[in-house]
């Protein structure tokens, strides 16, 4: 029994220490493991199957409003990223840089992408030539580097895979739209897929990407009170397309130029699920992206029938992604294993059951357990997974409103932002030095400025000059 419960006993509880409780999930679930190369991850087939099901999904959703894929190069010369000057500028401390191709220097530096606005430019300038050749509406799946200083797995990587969406349209209403389309769809796979709740809105100018006129994002709240960007939806006007002259041909014969948009979202969405979900046993996965939905544990194995049956219901159970343990561990293993790597159910079968027409279904979430006839297995397995999904969006989004406060004065909103992590709701003026000196005093940076505003007081939180916008302020990861 001590070496069964010694690979939970090995998490380090999260209300203990938070960030060593998500390493320590990441690492027994075996979802990565790291590399020879500082701050880059390798990721597991473990964690490579939640990627493969949340590219799966979001390319579903993306196809059924028009994208389509393509593939861009990984380098960037020099002189292409130089083009937009904003862009440049704020990525320029994160690039990696190749100098040398085979043993000679090269006559230009080349970056590897830590985006593709510039790549899609240039592409798009050749592309464009009139009316008749908008939209376009492409989205690629690759790696992106980044040199970060500080890393952790999934949520920041100097490599980190993503979706990365680059369209360009006729008028800038027709990007506006399709900026906050992206942005929508975002937020219902986080809800209808990840079980996570999110908060739509539009960043500040500071907190924007290099080079857009705006950015939006869709902000969750991780269970330790700290909130995670989780995706963003960009609208670029008509600045990209200036700098690479991306021009065409109106119905008028006029020359005008393309108003564009980007959109992505990158594996540090599963840090949100794991932080989201997971509790003190491991992982809690949502059952919609799950690998494995239904884990069969064969009780008393070796016992005759016992095998056969569990195969049985494997096959009974195929419009699900289940899986057998057949292994040699003990069933407390098995039980302690299943539940480290958040495998929503498990069905039980042993002899006893056999021979009374049932299994036992234990949730990963609740830990309830179900005694089912084997005629109604499958019936109670899906009501079940459908029941999950419903329960952990609640849960999360009754975490997210139970950390989530309002202040209308500064020492207010520095004593929540102390002492109860968490969102907090305070007016703001709209004046960068605001929204810098909350940032220098308090760690808290403005999340988004939500698309439901709420009038909490006349003035702003910092300053006391009329406010403009609600904003909401967190620590984030």
């Amino acid at each position: 029994m001590a070496k069964e419960k010694k690979m939970v006993e090995a998490i380090t509880s999260m209300d203990v220490d938070f960030a060593q409780w998500y390493t320590d999930i990441v690492k027994k679930a075996e979802l990565i493991d790291y590399s020879s190369v500082k701050g880059c991850m390798i990721i597991k087939p473990a964690g490579y199957a939640l990627w493969e099901n949340i590219q799966r999904e979001l390319d579903r959703r993306f196809k059924e409003t028009g994208v389509e894929n393509v593939y861009m190069p990984m380098f960037i010369s020099e002189s292409l990223l130089q083009k937009e000057k904003d862009h440049v500028e704020g990525f320029a401390p994160e690039v990696a840089w190749v100098t040398m191709g085979g043993l000679e220097p090269l006559q230009e530096r080349l970056c590897v992408r830590p985006t593709s606005e510039t790549l899609f430019c240039d592409f798009y300038s050749n592309l464009i030539q009139s009316y008749r050749d908008l939209p376009k509406v492409y989205n690629q799946w690759c790696s992106v580097v980044r040199w970060e200083k500080t890393t952790r797995p999934f949520l920041r990587s100097r490599e980190f895979l993503w979706q990365e969406g680059h369209t360009a349209h006729a008028t800038a209403q027709e990007a506006q739209e399709r900026t906050i389309q992206m942005l929508n769809l975002y937020a219902d796979f986080c809800e209808e897929v990840l079980a996570i709740p999110v908060i739509k809105g539009r960043k500040t100018d500071k907190e924007k990407f290099a080079g857009a006129e705006e950015t939006y994002t869709i902000e969750s709240l991780m269970h330790d009170g700290k909130a995670l960007q989780s995706g963003t939806s960009h609208n670029f006007g008509d600045g990209f397309a200036r700098a690479f002259d991306i021009q065409y041909t109106d119905k008028d014969n006029k020359l005008q130029y393309v108003h564009q948009t980007s959109w992505g979202m990158s594996t540090r969405i599963i840090g949100a699920i794991i932080m989201v979900h997971g509790d003190d046993s491991g992982l809690v996965l949502p059952p919609r992206i799950a690998p494995v939905q239904v884990m069969i544990i064969p009780v008393q194995q070796r016992k005759e029938g016992v095998l056969e049956k569990a195969m049985e219901l494997k096959e009974a159970l195929s419009n699900y992604r289940v899986k057998v343990d057949d292994s040699d561990k003990s069933p407390g293993w098995k039980f302690s294993e299943q539940e480290m790597r958040g495998i929503p159910l498990r069905v039980e079968i042993g002899p006893k059951d056999i021979e009374a027409g049932q299994a036992v279904i234990v949730r990963r979430d609740t830990r309830e357990k179900y005694v089912v006839a084997l005629d109604e297995l499958n019936k109670k397995v899906g009501e079940l997974l459908d029941e999950i999904h419903s329960d952990m969006l609640e849960r999360a989004r009754k975490h997210r409103d139970a950390h989530t406060y309002q202040a209308e004065t500064y020492e207010e909103f520095k004593d929540i932002v102390e002492n109860k992590p968490g969102f907090v709701k305070a007016m703001w003026c709209g004046d960068q030095a605001c929204e810098d000196k909350i940032k220098e005093e308090t760690g808290a940076t403005s999340r988004c400025m939500p698309f439901v505003q709420e009038h909490i007081s006349d003035r702003c939180v910092c300053c006391g000059r009329p406010a403009k916008s609600m904003v909401y302020w967190g620590k984030a990861y």
